[in-house]
């Protein structure tokens, strides 16, 4: 069992001001994206990810923290058109060149495999930072046989929430998962829970063996932009309480 020490944060945010409340309360990683509720997240700005490594690296409060980058270019499924490998692969070098520590990438075959010729190419486009498979996981029939994949083509870890909607209901196969990087893989790819995290859900979370546990800790900020800006749809952005919940739920009891 991985000691409860062990057992990283992350938050998807998606804005400085994300990144400034990871850091404040000890979040290990953020996973930088945009549209994060309305496509599950993709690929940031060349601009928003300058500021985030900045940010990340000398917050206002709290310790640096590290950019994860999310490259997906597109919102729907992880088969890969022809053309979005090379424009990913572009996107991977961009991040790594703006500083950031890592990247957040997924990519399936038609038959509902892992995509390792793609992820292999991503993996090199990375040049040594970190790569996290993203939960394009979620949809595989046989998930230790594609963790043995990530670990042959150099993936650091898997983000899943163990193939349910919700990490709360797929406790089961976390926890195969786990054991399997830990005992099979020597710990080759880290395992990280994400996927509808509720902090009340996170000491059943950290009981799986997992690594690291992530969620958005987000909230929508009423904001009526009109005919031209969406309406009354309002933003998303990274709630403190929620943020500083999950933390303390991390903390070694």
């Amino acid at each position: 069992m991985v000691s409860d020490a062990a057992v990283a944060l992350e938050l998807a945010v998606q804005d400085v001001a994300g990144v400034d409340v990871a850091a404040s309360v000890g979040a290990r990683r953020v996973e930088l994206c945009t549209a994060l509720g309305a496509t599950g997240g993709v690929t940031p700005g060349p601009g928003l990810l300058a500021a985030a490594v900045e940010r990340a690296a000398a917050p206002p409060s709290g310790s640096a923290v590290e950019v994860h980058v999310l490259v997906r270019p597109r919102p729907g499924g992880f088969v890969l058109a022809p053309g979005e490998l090379d424009v990913q692969v572009r996107e991977v070098e961009a991040a790594v060149r703006a500083g950031a520590s890592g990247v957040v990438v997924g990519a399936l075959t038609r038959s509902g495999t892992v995509d390792a010729v793609a992820l292999r190419a991503l993996v090199g486009a990375a040049r040594g930072a970190e790569v996290t498979f993203h939960r394009a996981f979620d949809q595989l029939a046989d998930p230790l046989a594609a963790l043995d994949v990530l670990a042959s083509a150099g993936a650091t870890r898997v983000l899943t929430s163990g193939g349910a909607a919700r990490c709360a209901d797929g406790l089961g196969q976390l926890r195969s998962c786990a054991e399997h990087a830990r005992t099979q893989l020597d710990g080759a790819v880290h395992v990280m829970a994400g996927g509808g995290v509720r902090v009340e859900d996170i000491p059943m979370l950290r009981a799986t063996g997992v690594s690291a546990v992530h969620l958005s800790a987000k909230r929508t900020v009423a904001d009526d932009g009109g005919p031209g800006g969406g309406g009354d749809v309002g933003y998303e952005v990274t709630d403190p309480e929620v943020a500083a919940g999950a933390a303390a739920a991390l903390r070694p009891s």
